[in-house]
Parts: structure tokens; sequence; C-alpha cells
């Protein structure tokens, strides 16, 4: 006899997960697994983020879709699960029903999108320190064949889970890794970056290793990103190839990066919101930082990866500044949503910055500098309630706002060793 899991994503961007023996996956289907409100205002640190409307008082459903179901360990298959109230509605915060949701909506205004995610990841001792010492070398060939058995392993195991890899390598910073997952229905997307970090978690621990998806695990080390492509097609095609604005974008396609842009500063708490988070957005950090766009622009919050021979599933857009402590579920229903909001509105294209833009001479915009702006900003934002709803919001707000009590006086080093492994799957 196996176990069957079903996890789902909190606002502090944590999976969590409920098992049931194989016997009883048909009522983890039809009548779901129970689950306290309180799952959806966790916080980090393991505090709960209680709020007027969530209490000790009520109880939610986990329910999952058996053939969502993938093996990620001997005897353990894992799969999505959606929260239900107790009279079977979907909870409003749900985060993979706020994108089910978001999905449609955009499917009704004729755009079909698809979502390719990347995951980076720094290994780790299993006592949460470093995996090596010195001698690392930034995409080495010699770093990456040092752990050549843990990289087949992994390659082996994202095949038996069903998880699509375009690529995997070893990244800039000490230790750290990444996996670019195939593009996907932007649901599936979601669920391939909950899946992935799953199997990369499992794999590590196989080889004697941890694994951390913290923003900034080592005070002045590389920080772990979690980019999100995203690629639009309308009833007339692709809308960031073809046409004849800046960089054959479509005007659909310039809408919709200004639609991005316009949201940014609001949703960065979405996107990067936790107590790390800003460590990682700063110039050089090929983080996003600009709030600009610009073709294979790497400094660029917006990143256009153009059609053509070298782009083997055509051109898509890179929205650099996630961070693995996103929810992703609730990441790409903001993406996708601003895409969306820009289209409709047809807002006017933004000029491209095609070099560093710290060396543009251009008073380009900033974006929320300090976890409590972002916070801030977020709380302001009548988009992001548009977009997400207001209960999604005021979770993000009470989680994240607990971090920034408990963790915003902290130097960088000891928040970053606080939070190491809060991510981890």
């Amino acid at each position: 006899m196996g176990l069957v899991g079903g996890w789902v994503v909190d606002m502090a961007g944590v999976a969590r997960a409920k098992y049931v023996p194989t016997t009883r996956t048909e009522a983890f289907q039809v009548h779901g697994m129970g689950a306290s409100p309180s799952w959806s205002v966790f916080c980090v640190d393991g505090s709960i983020a209680f709020t007027p409307e969530l209490n000790v008082v009520g109880d939610l459903r986990i329910r999952i879709d058996p053939d969502d179901l993938r093996t990620v360990a001997d005897g353990v298959a894992i799969a999505p699960g959606d929260l239900y109230l107790q009279d079977g509605t979907p909870s409003p915060m749900c985060a993979r029903s706020v994108l089910k949701r978001t999905v449609d909506e955009a499917g009704a205004a004729g755009l079909r999108a698809r979502v390719g995610a990347e995951l980076e990841c720094t290994l780790l001792r299993t006592d949460g320190e470093r995996a090596t010492g010195r001698g690392w070398t930034p995409y080495g060939l010699g770093s990456s064949l040092a752990r050549s058995a843990l990289l087949v392993d992994l390659a082996e195991s994202a095949e038996r889970a069903g998880l699509g890899v375009e690529q995997l390598h070893t990244e800039y910073g000490r230790d750290q890794r990444e996996v670019s997952l195939s593009p996907a229905d932007p649901v599936a997307a979601a669920d391939a970056v909950v899946l992935g970090r799953a199997v990369i978690g499992r794999v590590a621990e196989r080889h004697g290793l941890g694994v951390s998806f913290s923003p900034v695990p080592f005070a002045g080390d590389a920080g772990n990103g979690a980019h999100l492509h995203l690629s639009v097609e309308t009833a007339n095609g692709p809308v960031f190839s073809g046409g004849s604005g800046a960089h054959e974008l479509t005007d659909d396609g310039a809408s919709a990066i200004a639609g991005v842009l316009s949201t940014l500063p609001e949703l960065i708490g979405v996107y990067a919101g936790s107590a790390v988070s800003a460590r990682r957005l700063v110039p050089g950090n090929w983080a996003g930082a600009a709030l600009c766009w610009g073709l294979e622009n790497r400094e660029a919050a917006v990143r256009l990866v153009a059609a053509g021979p070298a782009s083997a599933h055509g051109a898509n857009i890179e929205l650099k500044v996630v961070d693995p402590s996103a929810n992703p579920y609730l990441a790409t229903a903001a993406l996708l949503g601003s895409v969306r909001r820009g289209i409709e509105l047809g807002l006017a294209p933004v000029a491209p910055v095609d070099v560093d833009p710290a060396r543009s001479g251009q008073d380009l915009a900033v974006l929320p500098t300090h976890q409590a702006a972002a916070l801030d900003a977020l709380a302001g934002s009548e988009v992001a309630r548009e977009l997400l709803g207001t209960p999604v919001v005021e979770g993000l707000l009470a989680v994240r706002r607990h971090e920034v009590t408990a963790f915003a006086g902290l130097p960088l080093a000891e928040s970053a060793e606080a939070l190491r492994l809060a991510w981890s799957w």
C-alpha cells in the first residue's frame, strides 16, 4: 500500500499537503480532506496570521483529481489540490482556483496563453550550510560534472514524474542549479513548479544534500529566481511577434507589455513579497530590478525573447522579478491578468530599453525597494483586488506583514539563515 498526497500553496508561498492510503484516493477526490482555515494564512515561520474573516472556526476541504497524480518517491504520489468550502464552492483564497478563473477570463477575451517556469535553487549540506567550499566556477563544466550523478538522477526522476524539462545546468551562484520547465497551459505550468521543486528536493535528499529555494539563501551570494515566461495568441496569431512595432511586436503585444509594467509596482508584493525578496531585486543581479522592458535585456523587469530559429517555442516575455517565495499560482494569475488588462485597455506602447538600464541615462521608475513599501503598494491596489480578489490580497498582506514584524529588524545574514529552508519542499 502506498500514499496519495494533495498539495496546496498558501499565501506565504509554502506548499502544504495531506496524505491518505491509496485505497482512499476516491474519497480524496469526491469528499476531500479537511483543512482548517489557517491553511490559507500560515506564515513561513509556522505562525498563523488570522484575519477577521479567518480564525479558529470553520473547515476547508482539499480535493484532488487522480489523473493529476505523479510519483515523487517510492510508494508516494502527489497531486495539486483545490480548496473548497464546506458547501462545495471553491474557497475565495484558493490560489489554484484564482488562476483557473484568470485563464477563463483570458479565454473569454480571446487570449490563449502558455507559461514556462525556471526553477533556480541552491544545493546545501544536510545541516543547511554550503554544499561545497571554494573552487566554484559559474556555469562551469567541472562544477556540473562534480554533481553529474545528481543531474542524471534529476533528469530521470523528472521524466518518471511526467515533468517536462527543457534544460538543467549549473548556475552563476555557488552550488546553484537551474531547471527550465517546458511551456504548458498556465494552470499546468504552476502545478509543474510545485512538482518540480518536490522532485528536486527528493533527488537532493537521495544524494545526501539539502536544497534551498530562498530568494537569498546566503548574504552576499547570488539569489534564486523563479522567472516566468509567457506567450500569448489571439485569433490573429502570436502577439509578441509578426507585428510592425518595436522588435516586431503587434499592437496587442505592445499593450500586453505595457499592462505588465503598469501593474508591476502594485503587484511586486505578489511576485517577490517576502522578507528577503527585496535583497535580490537590486541592479546587477539580473533580477529585473529596472521597471522597463527590452529585447533580451536581463536587467529589465520584462525581457522579450524574440521569435526566430533560436527560439524553440516562439516569441515570449519573461518576467524576471518573480522569486521562489511567491505562490506560483498567484504570480501566474497576476502576470496573465495584467497582460489581459493591458490588451483590453489598449495601453500605449512603452519604448524598449535595449542597454543596461543603469547605463541608459533614462530616469526609469523603480520598484518598491523594501518589503513594507511593497506591501503598502499592494494594500492600496485596486488592480490587485480586481485580478486576485480581496480575500487573497488581505491574506497576502496578513502573512507578509507578519514577516515584516518578525524579520525586518534582522541583519541580512540572520534573516537569510532563518529563511534558508522556508520554501524548500
